[in-house]
């Protein structure tokens, strides 16, 4: 009886050790997550939520952005060409798709001399790297090197602090992402370089950017959407603030295209464990009717 109080003892010493820790972080995260940035609002999204899915429409256009504006700094060197046409994706059509693959070059196979030589791009092959190196991507980009955006969408994200990140639990808050990539295009760049000026104290060095959610405040990265510069043909607004749900929306899906598929299933698997306990219950109260209780 000793050992097992004294067993207790050390658990309940652990257990209350932990709980202060949490505490600490939680106490400590607000400020490292506010630390030279701004925490950005969250926003509606359509994947949201045990019922979230993708729009197909607007991950359509989302890849337009990234083909014709992201595309041209940063890669997508994770997703297959033939990822387009799966469902709950873009779903494009085969023939979009092996035409769109084509407008690519990839190395092919060695010939019977050994060499390899750039051929099209077919459906089965991934996206090309924009730079063939890191050393190519600073050396164009003023020293800056611009990330794969094959899973910048779960890679960046925001702090919820303590107690924050427990309610994000139960609401399964996992937008962190798209909130942030939304909030650091739309909304963190001055709306004009040559006339507004950064908070005071914050000096932002030649070919350089400010931005308010960017840690750190400065960024490489100029501004890379104005209003109707990406056209939509089926009415949809053309503005940053669109273009920057679009493409965060597509970026979501491009790090996380099970995403609907994982959610349908875990809500049929929690119907089957409610069906389940019901069974068992009444399959107990069954098997012990006869019992005195």
């Amino acid at each position: 009886m000793k050992r097992m109080f004294s067993s207790f003892t050390r658990l309940s010493r652990l257990a209350i050790a932990a709980g202060g820790m949490a505490l600490l972080v939680g106490a400590m995260a607000p400020a490292m997550a506010e630390e030279g940035s701004v925490k950005p609002e969250r926003q509606s999204w359509t994947f949201w939520g045990p019922f979230g899915y993708y729009d197909q429409a607007q991950l359509q256009r989302g890849f337009k952005v990234y083909r014709e504006v992201c595309s041209n700094c940063h890669s997508l060197k994770l997703v297959a060409f033939r990822n387009l046409s799966d469902p709950g994706g873009p779903e494009f059509s085969e023939a979009q798709v092996k035409a769109l693959a084509a407008e690519y070059k990839v190395m092919g196979e060695p010939d019977d001399k050994g060499d390899v030589n750039p051929r099209p791009a077919r459906p089965a092959d991934y996206f090309p790297l924009v730079f063939p190196n890191d050393k190519a991507a600073a050396a164009a980009n003023g020293g800056g090197i611009p990330p794969d955006m094959s899973l910048l969408a779960k890679a960046r994200g925001v702090k919820s602090g303590f107690p924050g990140f427990i309610f994000d639990v139960f609401s399964q808050y996992q937008e962190a992402g798209p909130d942030y990539i939304h909030a650091l295009i739309a909304e963190g760049y001055l709306a004009d370089e040559t006339k507004d000026k950064p908070p005071e104290g914050i000096k932002i060095p030649e070919g350089k950017h400010y931005n308010k959610f960017f840690p750190g405040n400065v960024i490489s990265m100029v501004k890379p959407l104005v209003d109707k510069q990406v056209e939509y043909t089926d009415g949809t607004p053309m503005t940053v603030d669109q273009y920057t749900r679009d493409v965060a929306t597509f970026l979501m899906w491009a790090a996380e295209p099970g995403l609907a598929a994982r959610k349908e299933m875990g809500f049929k698997v929690i119907l089957f464990l409610i069906v389940l306990s019901g069974l068992l219950y009444f399959t107990k109260k069954k098997v012990w009717a006869a019992e005195a209780h």
